[in-house]
C-alpha cells in the first residue's frame, strides 16, 4: 500500500469572485486512486463565506482527479462544495447547476499579470515602462524580464504532467502579462481544467515570491491592455451542418441576451471592454470576420468551410468563472432551432 497526498481543491464563497482553497489529507491505496474511491470531506465553511460559525461543516465532493507532479504519490481533487447532507449543492457551488454537452467543445484563453511589489512584473517603481508593441509573443529580457518565462514553462510541464488539456503559452500585449490556452470536451470538464491550471499557476508561483493578478484591467483607465479569457466554442451540430442561416439566428440570439452574457463574464468587464485594446464595448454586440475588436470573431476558417466550426466569443475577461461562462453559450445556443439551417 502506498501513502497518497490527496489536495482537495474547491472554490470558496467569496463574490463577485470565489478564490481557489486546498487541503490535503493521506489516504493509502494500492493504486493511483480513481475518482470513485475518494472519499467525501468535511471542511470549516465559516472561514471561506460558505457557513456560519454556529453551524459550519460544508463537505467536499471529488468531481475530477489529476496526479500531481510537484508531489511525490500527489494527487489533486477538484471538488465540488455540498451542505451537510453530501447530497445537497451549497449555494455557491456553481459547478453543480450549469448546462453541459459532451459534444459542446470549449477553449479558454486565459491571460494574466504577473505582479510583484503591487505592480505588474516589470514596471518600474514609478510609472511606466515603454508603450505597448514590442511585448506580445515577445523574446529578450527587455520585452518579457528574467523570470516570467521560467515561471511559464515550468507551468505548463506541470500542467501536461497533470493531465490537463494545455494548448500552448505566449507573452500578451502588456508587459508582465501572459496567457495559457485550456481545450476541454464538454463545459465540467473543460472548466474543472481552467480552475486546475489556475490553481497550479498560483501554487507554483508562492516559491518566486510573485503573485498572480486575474482582475480584467488591473491597470485602470490607461493606454495598457486588460485581461480576457476569450470562449472558443462549438458544438456537434455547429460543426458538422452548421449553414449560414443557423450562423445569422446564432448572432441574432446571441444579442438578444447581451445583458445575460455580460451578467457571468466577469466582474468589472465595462472597465475592459470599452471599444478599445481589442475589444468591443460591453453594452453592443457585433461580430466579424477576423475581427478582434467584436463581440464575436468569426474565423475566416468558418467562413470557407461553409458555416461550419467554432467562434470565438471575446467578451469574458480573465476573472470570470469558466462553469458560468460555457453555460451561458449553450443556453443561448439552445434557444437556436436547428431546423433553420435544414430549412435554408
Amino acid at each position: 500500500m502506498t501513502k497518497y497526498k490527496l489536495e482537495y481543491i474547491w472554490l470558496d464563497g467569496y463574490t463577485p469572485v470565489p478564490n481557489l482553497r486546498g487541503k490535503t489529507q493521506i489516504k493509502e491505496f494500492d493504486h493511483f486512486p480513481a475518482l470513485e474511491e475518494l472519499p467525501l470531506w468535511g471542511f470549516d465553511g465559516s472561514s471561506t463565506m460558505q457557513a456560519e460559525g454556529r453551524s459550519s461543516d460544508c463537505v467536499l465532493k471529488p468531481v475530477a482527479v489529476y496526479p500531481d507532479p510537484a508531489r511525490k504519490n500527489g494527487v489533486l481533487v477538484m471538488c465540488e462544495v455540498m451542505m451537510p447532507d453530501g447530497v445537497t449543492p451549497h449555494a455557491s457551488n456553481a459547478r453543480a447547476t450549469i448546462l453541459d454537452d459532451d459534444g459542446a467543445w470549449f477553449g479558454f484563453e486565459q491571460e494574466y499579470f504577473f505582479y510583484k511589489d503591487g505592480r505588474p512584473l516589470g514596471f518600474p517603481e514609478h510609472g511606466y515602462p515603454a508603450p505597448q508593441g514590442p511585448y506580445y509573443t515577445g523574446v529578450g529580457f527587455k520585452n518579457v524580464g528574467d523570470v516570467a518565462r521560467q515561471i511559464v514553462e515550468e507551468h505548463l510541464e506541470l500542467c501536461l504532467e497533470a493531465g490537463i488539456n494545455h494548448e500552448g503559452i505566449n507573452a500578451e500585449v502588456a508587459k508582465g502579462q501572459w496567457e495559457f490556452q485550456i481545450f476541454g470536451k464538454g463545459s465540467k470538464k473543460a472548466a474543472d481544467e481552467v480552475w486546475m491550471a489556475r490553481y497550479l499557476l498560483q501554487r507554483l508561483t508562492e516559491k518566486y515570491g510573485i503573485d498572480i493578478e486575474w482582475h480584467c484591467k488591473p491597470l485602470g483607465d490607461t493606454d495598457w491592455n486588460g485581461s480576457g479569457m476569450h470562449c472558443n466554442f462549438s458544438t456537434k451540430f455547429m460543426r458538422e451542418v452548421g449553414g449560414k442561416a443557423y450562423f445569422e439566428a446564432l448572432m441574432e440570439q446571441f444579442g438578444k441576451n447581451l445583458e445575460d452574457h455580460i451578467a457571468v463574464y466577469g466582474p468589472d468587464n465595462h472597465l475592459r471592454l470599452t471599444g478599445k485594446h481589442e475589444t468591443a464595448p460591453w453594452n453592443k454586440f457585433s461580430y466579424g470576420v477576423a475581427d478582434r475588436g467584436a463581440s464575436i470573431r468569426v474565423p475566416h476558417s468558418f467562413i470557407k468551410n461553409d458555416y461550419k466550426g467554432y467562434l470565438e466569443d471575446r467578451r469574458p475577461n480573465s476573472q470570470g468563472d469558466p462553469y458560468q461562462i460555457a453555460s451561458q453559450v449553450l443556453k443561448t445556443i439552445s434557444e437556436v432551432p436547428t431546423e433553420i439551417s435544414v430549412a435554408a
